[in-house]
């Protein structure tokens, strides 16, 4: 038997891959973490929590590559607590059984546990709430990691026991930091001034993915000389829009081209659209939005704005992708540059609500037709008055209900074509008056 020492054991496949730049770079403090002053600075949230040593479970809602996963692991190691990771992804309740026993015994022992939950909102109503009772306990400080509205996302019961801490997407200062720390682990990335540029922008926002690319450049032939921005389109692979078809980025960017147009904003609102068909969104679906926006936000002030939104509707349908989205760009300009009233929403609302309240109150007898003799016997049709066959068009006589107030629930802007319409209705309001008045004295007419 050899006494000499047995030789350091080899990989089974030789050396051990090198670690991506993304995870060589991880910032070893809570001090290094770009991008997020407002949670971690001194007199932030979660760096009171940290100074004082107690943290609380909590939830992290941020973008891919701001930094979620960074934080929990720091805040673990800064306040002295095991860290027990998971992904709801690859985790089930199994997964959930071990870390809690895990956690139990290292109460017993005075350790505490921080559990991190990345991806949280996978995971149903039964695995949320099955981390309610360890949370109450104190057995574990739970800190989910998630891209979507913890609001929508997460049981009211779990969300009542967390702090939520939205994180932001990463500005170009905090980008370019984590630029300037790459290239000083590895070496200058091959870009010329206008290409630097290009790569923080093609980041968008993400400092994973920022630092996978600038590790494909990294990697390019010693010599190489400076790219331009066309030469880096051609190196990198281009991000795709973070833009979730049935998640929240779907209703903010169709809540921003809604709002653009009301606004009366067509640059906005064509770089909101521009946005969503860039990320996959249906043209249909903005095609339906748009007619709604028409009825809602112009309605009268432009009678043609609906006309507009169907014909786009109606050309993308024939066309389709890509010649008839501009159709659909088209009536985007033409709603956002129109004018606005919400009279006609405003006054319907107000008249279901009235319909509601006064139950089934009957209309007047004089505007019922009378098609057998009974009926026209007990007073249906009588005293009607035919509009057409006054003199001034109108006849004045009253369509509601008989024991219901006058009510008044559409009330026209002074925009576009409904001020024309406003002064119509004025009008006939002094014309029904006058009737009244005459009616009253005995001086009225039935044509």
């Amino acid at each position: 038997m050899s006494t000499e020492a047995d030789p350091p054991a080899l990989p089974l496949f030789g050396e051990d891959p090198p670690r991506p730049l993304a995870d060589r770079l991880r910032p070893r403090t809570l001090a290094e973490v770009v991008g997020q002053d407002h949670l971690l600075a001194p007199d932030a949230p979660l760096g009171r929590m940290v100074a004082r040593g107690k943290p609380v479970s909590t939830v992290l809602w941020g973008p891919p590559g701001c930094g979620k996963t960074t934080i929990a692991r720091l805040l673990a190691e800064e306040t002295d607590l095991a860290f027990e990771p998971l992904s709801a992804v690859f985790s089930g309740v199994a997964d959930l059984r071990k870390v809690f026993a895990a956690a139990q015994r290292r109460r017993d022992t005075g350790q505490g546990t921080m559990l991190f939950v990345d991806e949280i909102h996978r995971f149903n109503r039964a695995q949320q709430d099955s981390f309610l009772p360890y949370v109450e306990d104190g057995t574990i400080i739970l800190v989910g990691a998630t891209t979507e509205n913890p609001s929508f996302e997460l049981n009211g019961a779990l969300l009542s026991r967390c702090q939520v801490f939205v994180l932001h997407r990463l500005d170009t200062a905090a980008l370019e930091t984590l630029l300037a720390r790459a290239e000083r682990e590895v070496r200058p990335v091959p870009l010329d001034d206008q290409a630097r540029g290009s790569l923080i922008a093609m980041a968008d926002g993400d400092g994973r993915y920022l630092l996978n690319m600038v590790e494909q450049l990294q990697e390019l032939p010693e010599g190489t000389p400076p790219l331009d921005t066309a030469a880096l389109a051609e190196t990198v692979q281009r991000r795709a829009p973070l833009y979730d078809k049935a998640q929240e980025g779907h209703y903010n960017l169709i809540s921003a081209l809604h709002k653009s147009m009301r606004g009366s904003d067509p640059d906005a609102a064509l770089y909101w659209l521009a946005r969503m068909l860039d990320g996959g969104e249906d043209p249909l679906f903005i095609a339906r939005r748009i007619v709604r926006f028409a009825n809602e936000d112009i309605g009268i002030a432009d009678p043609q704005a609906v006309r507009q939104a169907l014909a786009a509707w109606e050309v993308y349908e024939r066309l389709g992708s890509p010649e008839g989205e501009l159709a659909i760009a088209q009536a985007v300009v033409y709603l956002a540059t129109a004018p606005k009233s919400i009279a006609v929403y405003r006054g319907f609302g107000e008249a279901q609500r009235s319909a509601k309240q006064t139950g089934s109150l009957a209309p007047p007898a004089h505007i019922l037709n009378a098609p057998t003799r009974l009926m026209k016997d007990i007073g249906y049709g009588k005293g009607y008055r035919y509009d057409p066959d006054t003199a001034e068009g109108f006849s004045g006589a009253e369509y509601f209900p008989e024991g219901m107030d006058r009510q008044r629930f559409y009330r026209p802007t002074r925009n576009g074509y409904e001020a024309r319409v406003g002064e119509r209705l004025e009008h006939w309001a002094e014309l029904r008056a006058r009737l009244r008045r005459e009616d009253a004295g005995g001086g009225g007419t039935e044509p």
